[in-house]
């Protein structure tokens, strides 16, 4: 499905250094699949990608997704460390004007569905209650408002089984658990949405950041209800029905322990941006 076309883009030339170094150690691990590339859908200047397992330089293969993902597997991790060295320089073009063809209207379709960390299904009464006469755009800002102040930011709040249900009655959690409840609470309603992991220069405290995108006048545009970054700055990895799809590591086999991670974006050309929760505002 690559039938997809973006009429026009926006010239406010914005540049991005970006970038992560994480490091796992590896029991029996048989194969890897890690997301941390910067999508195709931008124009990435520069990139460099360096992997190590077991101790010494590996290949990944690279897998190309739907949305310009890019995964790369790692075969035969094994035991030891598997560590990523990965830095980009992008530029930031934000796409204006109609998004068409085949893509798209399979894309409404997928994503207006129940998922296993959006259950749309099961908030549809309550999001009907909540917003009853609200459409388009209006929808869109009135639900990440809700969120917004709904829910409180908590690093480590959640679980990593933690789904939008679970986030809704703790009312509090990280940027996939605030994502997770707006996607879901948006398909509640009939919006398609989906969820997008990003680098987000501005944020803080640094780290991978995951963020929302809703069908909205014939285009996706981003919904952070975090608003701790600005959306004009940040630009795409993965795209997915929610965190199932846009993990950063995935491993078959084994075991995986947690040893660092360290992720990084700034702005290289161009100011950063003044947020404007309102605002449409559309990723590449």
């Amino acid at each position: 499905m690559t039938d997809l076309a973006i009429v026009a883009a926006d010239s406010t030339p914005l540049t991005a250094t970006v970038g992560t170094k994480f490091a796992y150690g590896t029991t029996g691990v048989r194969e890897a699949l890690l997301s941390f590339a910067v999508s195709s859908a931008h124009d990435i200047l520069e990139e460099e990608i360096l992997i190590h397992a077991g101790g010494k330089q590996v290949e990944a293969r690279e897998l190309a997704g739907n949305h310009g993902t890019r995964l790369h597997v790692v075969d035969e991790v094994g035991d030891g460390w598997l560590e990523v060295t990965y830095r980009a320089v992008v530029d930031i073009t934000r796409p204006t004007g109609d998004q068409v063809g085949r893509e798209i209207d399979f894309d409404r379709w997928v994503f207006t569905r129940p998922s296993r960390y959006a259950e749309s299904d099961r908030l549809a009464p309550m999001a009907a209650q909540l917003f009853p006469t609200q459409g388009g755009v209006e929808r869109v800002n009135a639900i990440g408002e809700w969120v917004n102040t709904h829910m409180a930011y908590i690093s480590g709040s959640s679980r990593g089984t933690d789904g939008a249900v679970d986030s809704i009655l703790q009312a509090s959690g990280v940027c996939r658990d605030f994502a997770h409840v707006v996607v879901a609470l948006l398909r509640a309603l009939g919006t398609p949405a989906r969820l997008v992991s990003v680098y987000a220069p501005g944020l803080q405290p640094m780290d991978f950041h995951a963020v929302a995108e809703a069908w909205v006048d014939d285009a996706w545009h981003i919904v952070d209800a975090t608003r701790l970054a600005p959306r004009e700055a940040m630009v795409r990895i993965a795209t997915g029905r929610d965190a199932a799809d846009t993990a950063f590591l995935t491993t078959r086999g084994g075991r995986t322990t947690f040893n660092r991670q360290v992720v990084t974006a700034t702005l290289t050309e161009g100011r950063l941006p003044q947020e404007d929760p309102s605002a449409l505002v559309r990723l590449a």
